[in-house]
């Protein structure tokens, strides 16, 4: 399994779409290796766009046909944008984890501990 190189990650599988230094919204979304963990995503259950979410704690869930898992605020920040397309159809998850699957967006005030693609590599033995 490989990991995009452009995106950084946390232990708990989540990916974020930043520049250190960049002033954009992030998109935030799970990784290829959790979508294919979690099996088929069945329902996504998001932040609301002005939620302050804290970087390592529980800000939604998300349910397979396997079981139901937290999903962690991997950057600490304001929810700007949450995909619907993706609560409305969870198989975008699965099918595009870093594409049309992403989650939400976030005004980051603050992101540490973030994994680089070869550091998430090694961490999930791929």
């Amino acid at each position: 399994m490989t990991f995009p190189d452009n995106l950084l990650y946390t232990p708990e599988h989540e990916w974020v779409d930043w520049a250190p230094g960049t002033q954009e919204p992030v998109a935030i979304g799970i990784t290829s290796y959790a979508a294919e963990s979690l099996g088929d995503i069945v329902f996504v259950e998001l932040p609301e766009v002005g939620a302050a979410v804290t970087s390592g704690e529980v800000c939604g869930e998300l349910e397979s046909t396997k079981s139901v898992s937290d999903l962690y605020a991997p950057v600490s920040g304001e929810v700007v944008e949450v995909n619907t397309a993706a609560v409305a159809d969870p198989s975008l998850i699965n099918n595009d984890p870093y594409g049309g699957g992403w989650l939400f967006k976030v005004a980051v005030t603050d992101a540490t501990g973030l994994l680089t693609a070869a550091k998430y590599a090694e961490l999930t033995g791929d």
